[in-house]
């Protein structure tokens, strides 16, 4: 298994969520056994000596690998979540996306000072959630903080606008937004 065998498994879908989006729907790399296992075993061998504690999942996609991830790098799990779907104490940020407003969550207790912590999502894309991901974790006052994604889409500008604004951002591998 490839970098391009997996690219080539992503299927596109126009105009969803809204006309004029070209989505990059991972399910369909998903569903191939060696394709999950590729992804995972990428990830994995990117961040297993880093110190990683915690492993934070974006939402609903982000959901998928992180668990699997952080089993096999011996770290707990995190889950950012959509707003008052938590239901102990909490902290939020509202963040605008290239469709709209939303706000994610994590539990107020979740991450410690000593925490270095890995946020996994599928896709970055022009920065907003994974800015949002970002800042709720430094909230939390952990040490250290790694962002990886599946797909970079180029042309949206999102690695240059994080910046500076975590430890590092890796990324499987780009596809053009149009591509």
């Amino acid at each position: 298994m490839t970098a391009e065998e997996v690219k080539n498994a992503i299927r596109n879908v126009p105009d969803f969520p809204i006309p004029g989006i070209q989505f990059k729907d991972i399910t369909t790399a998903l569903a191939r056994p060696e394709c999950l296992k590729w992804m995972r075993d990428e990830i994995v061998h990117r961040y297993k000596d880093l110190g990683i504690t915690q492993v934070v999942g974006i939402e609903s996609r982000g959901f998928i690998l992180a668990p699997a991830i952080a089993m096999e790098i011996g770290a707990g799990f995190v889950p950012i979540r959509k707003h008052n779907k938590l239901p102990a104490e909490k902290v939020s940020v509202t963040y605008a996306k290239e469709y709209g407003d939303d706000t994610i969550q994590i539990h107020k207790d979740a991450l410690d000072p000593d925490d270095v912590v890995l946020i996994h999502d599928d896709i970055l894309a022009t920065g907003g959630s994974m800015e949002a991901a970002i800042n709720l974790v430094k909230k939390l006052g952990v040490k250290k903080i790694y962002v990886n994604c599946i797909i970079e889409l180029d042309g949206l500008n999102g690695r240059k606008y994080l910046e500076g604004k975590a430890d590092d951002l890796d990324c499987l591998f780009s596809i053009e937004v149009d591509e």
